[in-house]
């Protein structure tokens, strides 16, 4: 029962959260100086009529949430515009339907274009997020095992200049030094032009593609999980129980398996649940140095067009996708110490 209520609170809060993000998210493209219909369809041929044209297909033409908030601001007449009918409760309305509106640029539904950018990220990040997180605890647990060695000194130097490398500068270097001496491609998802004998040949391909943003992301990511791996073990190997295991006469393997490795656990997996979310933005650069077809590649691009309803689905997806990592990181924390639920 008690584990129940502790998730139906949980889940209560990120309900909130989202309503909460769905209103800012609504507003703070509204209140951007400027015409919309202008900043996103920069033509100089295009008129006034075609303009307001534009304004009625979007749906600015409507108020955005007072049915007095009309063009003409001289207005005070009896209020004839259903409520349901502004700009706030249509978008309230088609983000139920799955619909998070037309794209300026491209004339596409937004929602989409964002899918195939969200799989292109999730892909980048799925597999630096792997290799960082094994590696990152690995060395991280080994070099808290042998503090105040060549070994530790090594992974601590490696892990503070991994972590305040700037992530477009190690792109850039990468993207230089594997092009250059390894051959590797310096942008995209496949080579253009490229004829696959088969699906093998394709995904080899992709491979090839993904290996220098991958390392990039991994460096980075890498370097903040063996630091807090490491200064989290060295707290957990000074506790009674570490010395009462080591005077059982348990192996090595299994003291920091068993023992020190599941109560280092805790922090570890709120920090890799955060970071889950908040890479989704953080894939920017990264994606844009590569030219990766990403969810953080879209975002740049739709910045420099004005692209009002893109920016808007792809900050409320990131929004989403952190508070549900937040979400999935309170469950496990609870999951791996009981006492969470207690409190």
């Amino acid at each position: 029962m008690q584990r129940w209520s502790f998730l139906l609170n949980k889940l209560k809060w990120a309900v909130i959260s989202i309503l909460f993000v769905i209103v800012l998210n609504f507003f703070l493209f509204r209140i951007l100086p400027g015409d919309p219909v202008r900043a996103g369809i920069r033509d100089p041929r295009l008129t006034a009529a075609a303009q307001e044209a534009l304004r009625v297909k979007y749906g600015l033409d409507k108020p955005v949430i007072n049915c007095f908030e009309t063009l003409n601001p001289l207005r005070t007449g009896p209020c004839l515009i259903n409520p349901l009918e502004t700009q706030f409760f249509i978008y309230a309305g088609n983000l139920l339907k799955g619909e998070l509106g037309i794209s300026y640029h491209t004339n596409r539904p937004v929602a989409s274009m964002l899918a195939t950018y969200l799989w292109n990220t999730v892909l980048l990040i799925g597999f630096a997020e792997i290799f960082s997180i094994v590696l990152g605890i690995t060395a991280g647990l080994v070099a808290a095992w042998k503090s105040r060695t060549a070994v530790d000194f090594g992974t601590l130097i490696f892990s503070l200049v991994a972590w305040s490398l700037p992530t477009f500068w190690l792109g850039i270097v990468l993207l230089f030094a594997g092009s250059t001496w390894l051959g590797l491609p310096v942008g995209g998802k496949f080579t253009i032009g490229q004829f696959y004998a088969g699906g093998g040949e394709k995904f080899l391909d992709l491979l090839r593609h993904l290996i220098l943003p991958t390392i990039t992301l991994t460096v980075v990511v890498m370097g903040e999980y063996m630091m807090i791996m490491r200064s989290t073990v060295l707290e957990v190997l000074s506790e009674d129980y570490i010395l009462t295991a080591k005077a059982k006469g348990l192996s090595t393997f299994q003291i920091l398996k068993d023992h020190a490795l599941r109560n280092a656990m805790l922090p570890m997996v709120t920090i890799i649940a955060l970071n889950l979310g908040f890479t989704v933005a953080g894939a920017i650069q990264i994606e844009t140095v590569f030219s990766w077809p990403g969810l953080g590649l879209a975002i740049f691009e739709a910045v420099g067009r004005r692209d009002y309803p893109m920016l808007q689905g792809a900050f409320l997806l990131i929004a989403v996708s952190v508070i549900f990592a937040n979400l999935i990181a309170d469950l496990l924390y609870s999951y791996l110490d009981p006492r969470v639920q207690v409190g």
